[in-house]
């Protein structure tokens, strides 16, 4: 069997998709599996064992170049080659559901999957697919990946196999994970009302004062923070700017990662590594999965996942003192 599967960006969303890969391989260890993926965030699917070809897109371009938009079809047309029995689409947006029609309509008996229209935002996604899924879109993205991804290739995956999972990012730099002694802070989000206030990652460091601290930052604001964090408290140090297969060495090697809703706070998750979460305006319980080593804080504001308040920048009122408990904890 051959199955392509389409989850565009960003980085977490990746990450939460990621995880089906080894459950279709213990029960169709003979698949081959394609992934279909926007250029900038290739590297998060490199070395996966489970994953036989990465195939890059760049749909982005095209909001700057309209012209762009013939060089992605004629891409695509060459995947479409490939001739795969199953594409999904796990994104759940037009453009995505274009490609999965592009890629997979060639082909006689070709399965074309997505989410249904109760399922997704963008509605009319959902009159591409040739079969569809249905589950909440407030439901844990995590689950929702499992459902539109497993449910049509018969494989079920239980609570507690997400729970047991195996480690599945992988890096080309080092196979073996190195025992250090240091925490991770990341301090960036995508949006500024994810970001947890510099000033209290400094009182979070400063209640850590025996513990190696490094601090990840992947723009200009990120690095200020970080210079900040490190000119206030002397067990911090500021890491040099990475590529992602650094980055998931960073992290896999790490005893504890403190972040906000964001991807390399998600990675920690996704390799097993100790993890605190720090929600303001996006609901804990959706966008990522609770288990006794990767714990959340979540401000006190409501959030509905349909129509998240742009305005709830609640996650600054998180008292630093909540994080430090649970730090304190997981160190143990």
């Amino acid at each position: 069997m051959k199955i392509c599967i389409i989850k565009l960006s960003a980085m977490g969303d990746i990450i939460h998709s990621l995880v089906t890969l080894q459950f279709i391989k213990k029960q169709l260890p003979n698949c081959q599996i394609d992934w279909i993926v926007e250029k900038s965030f290739k590297d998060i699917l490199e070395n996966n064992p489970h994953i036989d070809n990465i195939l890059p897109v760049n749909l982005k371009t095209i909001k700057t170049k309209k012209s762009e938009i013939f060089n992605q079809i004629k891409l695509l047309n060459t995947y479409a080659k490939n001739n795969y029995d199953v594409v999904i689409d796990a994104q759940g947006l037009i453009k995505s559901a274009i490609v999965s029609k592009i890629v997979g309509g060639r082909v006689l008996g070709s399965q074309i999957v997505g989410f249904d229209k109760d399922s997704i935002r963008e509605k009319i996604a959902s009159w591409f697919y040739d079969e569809t899924v249905n589950i909440g879109y407030e439901k844990n993205v995590i689950n929702r990946s499992i459902k539109v991804i497993c449910d049509p290739l018969g494989i079920k995956v239980s609570k507690e196999d997400i729970l047991n999972k195996e480690p599945f990012l992988f890096s080309n730099i080092n196979k073996n994970k190195v025992d250090s002694n240091y925490i991770i802070f990341v301090v960036g989000a995508s949006k500024t009302n994810k970001i947890y206030p510099k000033e209290k990652f400094l009182e979070i460091a400063q209640n850590l004062n025996h513990i190696n601290i490094q601090v990840i930052w992947a723009n200009e604001d990120e690095k200020s923070v970080a210079d900040y964090l490190k000119d206030n408290c002397n067990n911090i140090t500021v890491c040099e700017k990475m590529n992602l297969d650094n980055l998931k060495l960073k992290i896999k090697n790490s005893s504890l990662v403190i972040g906000g809703d964001t991807g390399p706070t998600h990675m920690a998750w996704a390799l097993n590594v100790p993890s605190i979460t720090i929600f303001g305006n996006t609901p804990q319980n959706r966008n990522t999965y609770i288990t006794d080593i990767n714990l959340v804080v979540k401000s006190n504001s409501k959030v509905d996942a349909l129509n998240l308040d742009k305005k709830d920048f609640s996650i600054k009122d998180i008292n630093s003192n909540e994080i430090v408990t649970l730090a304190k904890n997981l160190l143990k």
